[in-house]
């Protein structure tokens, strides 16, 4: 028996029918084809599915897709849209990262990339919340997200220069 669900996926409104057990994580990679959102652990504890949802940071792999009924669902995929210093180069269809997602690549905050994009969600909501993190508060915020790569610094330091330069450019 399937369900019908409405929200909004990185800006754009859809209505799916979906099993009443899919995860949300599972909708986004198998229905809608947006495989930014990784499947790690499955038990929530890895953070690599982990998006946004109205504006908070969501394990995709804890919520059913029908719980997200009516909600704004943003992706790795939608960061850049939302970033107000991309977000008309996104709306003219031109290719771009975030401030966020290129102080990532900057900063080397990346290797293999799995973490990566629940590192990115996560960030996202922190900076949205908090414009001016402490070394401190990145390392909490973060603190959920697994990565066997980096060993973090350079991930902390990717987001303390993202926010930095959301600051100045605000």
């Amino acid at each position: 028996m399937s369900h019908r669900i409405h929200l909004t996926v990185n800006g754009v409104p859809l209505a799916r029918e979906v099993e009443p057990r899919m995860t949300l994580a599972d909708f986004l990679r198998e229905t809608l084809d947006l495989t930014g959102t990784h499947l790690g652990c499955e038990h929530g504890v890895c953070g690599a599915c982990t998006v946004l949802v109205d504006g908070r940071s969501v394990r995709g792999c804890l919520m059913f897709a029908v719980q997200a009924e009516r909600a704004s669902v943003v992706t790795v995929e939608g960061l850049a849209a939302l970033c107000p210093q991309r977000g008309a180069a996104v709306a003219r269809g031109e290719a771009t990262l975030s401030v966020l997602q290129e102080s990532f690549h900057l900063h080397h905050a990346l290797q293999c990339g799995f973490c990566t994009s629940g590192l990115l969600t996560t960030a996202h909501a922190l900076l949205s919340e908090t414009p001016d993190p402490t070394p401190d508060a990145v390392r909490l915020a973060i603190s959920g997200n697994l990565c066997r790569c980096t060993g973090y610094v350079p991930i902390v330091a990717a987001i303390l220069d993202a926010a930095r330069r959301l600051r100045t450019s605000a």
